[in-house]
């Protein structure tokens, strides 16, 4: 095994990790804290998500699609995340940001001059923006996203020849093993529950 599959199947292991939260996220099927400065905008949003939805009761709102990253400096894990926008409430909790920031805090510095970072899928538009500001040297991804993908698949932002900084790229590392984690994942969110 090389180092890019190792350090892949430690970003594997953090994205399993959406799948064992156990923590109470806002659902909208529950209103937010009273004391919440935003319950009436959270309440009305949670009628129109529950009437406009048909599927919101087969989603499970405790589950983030399973993605996971780890930032990789001198041999050495610095930073690890996962999904965490359901439990957190907040869309930008992607994995590949909140391994980046936990790599920052490690380093006392934003600069990830020499950082990896290995993440399960592609990263999106926001998190190759948050790659390219950060400095990281390389970033190495497992399977592609055809939808969302923005190094390589729909965009290419970390290689735009405009940028000042573009990190190597390395694609498809363990994709079949990332690709059928979140298949199986998504083939589960779709299955409507059952009655008994």
């Amino acid at each position: 095994m090389n180092d890019d599959e190792k350090w892949m199947r430690e970003a594997l292991r953090e994205a399993r990790q959406c799948l064992r939260n156990t923590e109470a996220p806002y659902s909208p099927l529950t209103p937010p804290p009273l004391d919440s400065p935003h319950s009436d905008i959270r309440q009305a949003s949670s009628v129109n998500r529950q009437s406009n939805n048909p599927q919101s009761a087969i989603r499970n709102p405790q589950s983030d699609v399973p993605v996971g990253a780890v930032c990789v400096w001198q041999g050495e894990i610095i930073g690890r995340g996962h999904n965490r926008r359901e439990v957190e409430r907040d869309p930008t909790a992607h994995a590949e940001v909140l391994a980046l920031q936990a790599a920052a805090t490690h380093l006392g510095d934003w600069h990830l001059t020499g950082v990896m970072l290995y993440v399960t899928l592609e990263p999106c538009v926001m998190c190759a923006g948050a790659i390219w500001l950060a400095r990281v040297e390389q970033v190495v991804f497992g399977a592609w996203d055809e939808r969302a993908g923005a190094c390589g698949s729909v965009f290419d932002i970390v290689r735009d020849p405009r940028l000042n900084h573009r990190p190597q790229l390395r694609g498809g590392v363990l994709a079949d093993e990332c690709a059928a984690l979140l298949k199986e994942f998504f083939a589960t969110q779709r299955k409507p529950p059952t009655t008994t």
